[in-house]
């Protein structure tokens, strides 16, 4: 095995070591007896590790170098046989088992070969015996390191510790090791933003006594609204919205702009921070310099194009070669695949708009009252529970037609395999989850037309209204439900189906062995009976999260509390994932990596999405732009440069057209005619638009105001997003990839790398100078 440790990148403690003098200022040094003198009163470091439970891991004194056997006498080598921990032996022993020839032939080699034709049923490494013992781990000790991973990691009870991610990366590899420090500083970072999200909502509750519109709403006792559907749907009073008129005040508010400029900012600072702190990370587990290896040709290509060969320019052997031509074929295939899967998409999500449609008018004539009187809000919740549903049945066949996609484009090496279905699983995955919320933010109610006018789908069913209180209603039931939804199923498929198949298992081999029977398995059998990890490896892991990111920051201008059900979710998230590959997953190879690949990219994506989505709800299903057009143009303020609560005087009124109900066509015409409001059939309804009265030279056309807002909505849209992006390109042009300090001590440690092997080399030739004078075979002209 030692000959393999030439090739293998892995960086050891080295002999010299460094220490680091910390600069000091006299303003941080006040500061920090201020902080030490509150801290007295805390409990001493809550969040973290007990020590004596945890030993150090590692030498923090002793700086690294890339392991050679030809330099082996640079290290400190204690133990010969724990030099190496055993998540880098089963690394090695991988490596030999990829490579190794079990018959005569060109193909015939290596373990994936075996596994793929049925001569063997699976390989894995082992884990380190039981993670439970029978006495405590606090007077005993840890009987091994998966038993310490399970007590100071994956246990519930240390659910508000820091994670202890040296060990995770010696146990799991650095692979596993870097989701895990992700997971968490997301989890870190999510505390500020669930924070101001919920005084977001906290100060609509504190205000809504003295929000002048819902005040309005909720006293329009004399305002008849519209029905809202054909036939079915009777007039309604607008104070019998109240209700949901304080509810909108609780999520559409004054500080709403403020939230949505700060998440945008928010997703900037995480993203900058985490380039941070993974740097941190690639030092601390010296992958700095570590650069992967070439890629070996995945099989599947390789039979592919087997008869086409040419020079690779690196190694300069000949290899199986993909012509441009057939490359660009499968390409286009993929592209249209994909494109074909997304108008599959925009096809549920009109059947989910039919659904609509049609159901109001079924509940508007509904025998209960309390669904009769909540039409609206029944249909919407309906559909929402009935879009998951969708998006549950829809994931499965994503994934299959993703796998088809991907095999048929023929990538080269597995990590464009995995890059290129990575893409598109979140491609499917992000419309699939987000395109429903996408119609109700932008699209509901805004092309409905107007009483006596309406535009209808297939020129029979009349699109749907808004509520009377505002859209954003709307927006906010389907973003709770899909989110609270999605997190409750996927927590319980990542706990709950391994717990189920495990059982399952360990209740076949009960049987088999006889209950009475005390069964003694050795460790490699005890393994196999556990489930194993993803085929895509830490795939659903991170979509899950990546989608909940996206959930969090595109629309969170009209949901503020996404980023506090997120931080409760991801609390117990780390600790499902941890208890899950401890104890319900066979141990995965442990892999490197230098970062998170390709989901970064996603990751900024999605923070320049969130950017333009949140402008247009502020600016399009929010009242926000309407209500300042009429405090500073329309209102009684007007002119005067105020914008308060009493300038909103009169802006229900103002916001709501008159329409004459005998202009109503024959199949929109109402069966009721309104006489239990007044005793006498009604004359005029209300809608809400700007539009003229029906007795104007143009009926029902769009008046100044609606020009006004109109205007004020796209230059808030122009002025928003250019201001967010100016501030985010500044926060990441200030904030460094590479901390100072860090910088300064891989500077430092270079330099004393250079003067270490420079010392141990002359020392190497002096010593053998001696041995030569020694034995009489000295030369005249040696150096030194």
């Amino acid at each position: 095995m030692g000959f393999l440790l030439d090739w293998l990148h892995f960086c050891c403690s080295s002999r010299r070591k460094i220490y680091y003098l910390p600069r000091r200022y006299k303003f941080m040094s006040r500061i920090d007896k201020q902080i030490s003198s509150f801290r007295r009163w805390l409990p001493k470091k809550p969040m973290r590790l007990d020590k004596e439970t945890l030993p150090d891991l590692e030498e923090n004194d002793c700086y690294t170098a890339p392991f050679s056997q030809q330099r082996i006498h640079h290290f400190i080598i204690h133990n010969k046989d724990t030099f190496f921990n055993n998540a880098t032996r089963s690394r090695i022993v991988h490596h030999i088992l990829q490579r190794i020839k079990y018959e005569e032939g060109k193909n015939k080699i290596g373990l994936n070969r075996l596994l793929t034709n049925g001569s063997y049923e699976a390989a894995f490494p082992l884990h380190e015996g039981s993670y439970r013992s029978k006495n405590s781990i606090r007077t005993h000790g840890a009987v091994n390191h998966r038993h310490l991973l399970y007590e100071c990691w994956a246990s519930w009870g240390v659910w508000y510790k820091y994670q202890p991610l040296d060990l995770v990366r010696r146990y799991f590899g650095e692979k596993i090791g870097l989701y895990f420090a992700w997971l968490g500083w997301y989890t870190g970072m999510l505390f500020p933003a669930a924070f101001i999200g919920l005084f977001v909502f906290l100060y609509g509750v504190i205000t809504l006594d003295h929000c002048q519109v819902s005040k309005e709403v909720c006293q329009a006792t004399d305002i008849i609204m519209c029905p809202v559907c054909d036939k079915y749907c009777p007039f309604m009073r607008l104070s019998d919205s109240c209700v949901y008129a304080k509810v909108t005040h609780l999520f559409d508010n004054g500080a709403t702009v403020f939230f949505a400029v700060f998440m945008a900012v928010w997703a900037t600072v995480f993203l900058e921070f985490w380039k941070r702190r993974r740097a941190v990370i690639a030092y601390d587990w010296d992958l700095i310099d570590w650069e992967e290896e070439e890629e070996e040709i995945r099989p599947q290509f390789e039979a592919k194009y087997s008869k086409k060969e040419r020079m690779n320019p690196i190694s300069g052997k000949p290899e199986p070669y993909q012509a441009f031509a057939d490359k660009c074929s499968r390409l286009i295939v993929s592209a249209s695949g994909i494109f074909f899967m997304i108008c599959v998409v925009i096809a549920a999500v009109f059947g989910i708009v039919i659904y609509r449609v049609v159901t109001v008018s079924t509940f508007a004539a509904f025998k209960w009252a309390l669904i009769r009187n909540n039409s609206q809000v029944a249909t919407t919740g309906t559909a929402v529970c009935i879009n998951f549903c969708i998006i549950m049945l829809l994931n499965v066949l994503y994934e299959k037609v993703a796998l088809l996609l991907t095999n048929l484009e023929q990538p080269r090496t597995e990590s464009e395999w995995e890059n290129s279905f990575t893409l598109k699983m979140f491609l499917f995955q992000f419309v699939n989850l987000n395109s429903s919320t996408f119609y109700i933010a932008f699209f509901l109610g805004r092309f409905t037309g107007h009483p006596g006018a309406y535009l209808r789908l297939i020129n029979r069913w009349r699109l749907e209204e808004c509520h009377p209180s505002g859209c954003l209603i709307d927006l906010c039931m389907q973003m709770g439900i899909i989110m609270v939804l999605k997190q409750t199923w996927n927590n319980f498929m990542e706990l709950g189906y391994p717990l189920i198949q495990n059982w399952w298992t360990r209740r076949k081999v009960r049987q088999e062995h006889g209950p009475e029977r005390k069964i003694s398995f050795p460790q490699w059998e005890k393994d196999y009976n556990l489930q194993p990890m993803n085929a895509y490896g830490l795939f659903d892991e991170y979509l899950e999260m990546i989608l909940q990111f996206g959930f969090t920051t595109i629309f969170v201008a009209a949901f503020p509390l996404a980023p506090l059900l997120a931080l409760l979710n991801n609390i117990i998230e780390i600790r499902l994932d941890a208890y899950k590959f401890v104890t319900q997953w066979r141990r995965p190879l442990a892999s490197r990596a230098k970062d998170i690949g390709i989901w970064y990219g996603i990751l900024e994506g999605i923070g320049i999405l969130s950017v333009i989505t949140n402008a247009f709800v502020i600016a399009i299903t929010s009242d926000f732009i309407p209500r300042l057009v009429y405090a500073y143009k329309y209102g009684p303020c007007a002119g005067q440069g105020e914008a308060g609560q009493k300038c909103m005087v009169g802006y229900v009124n103002a916001s709501l057209s008159v329409f004459r109900i005998s202009d109503f066509e024959n199949r929109s015409e109402p069966e009721s005619d309104g006489s239990e409001f007044s005793g006498t059939p009604l004359k005029y309804c209300r809608y809400r638009d700007y539009r003229d009265p029906p007795h104007s030279l143009v009926p029902y056309g769009y008046t100044l105001q609606f020009w006004h807002v109109l205007a004020a909505r796209l230059a808030f849209i122009i002025v928003f997003e250019h201001l967010v992006f100016c501030i985010k390109h500044l926060i990441s042009y200030l904030i460094p990839d590479l901390p100072k300090d860090l910088r300064d001590r891989m500077r430092r440690e270079k330099y004393l790398i250079q003067e270490m092997m420079y010392e141990a080399e002359l020392e190497r030739l002096q010593k053998e100078r001696k041995e030569r004078k020694k034995n009489g075979k000295a030369h005249h002209n040696e150096w030194p």
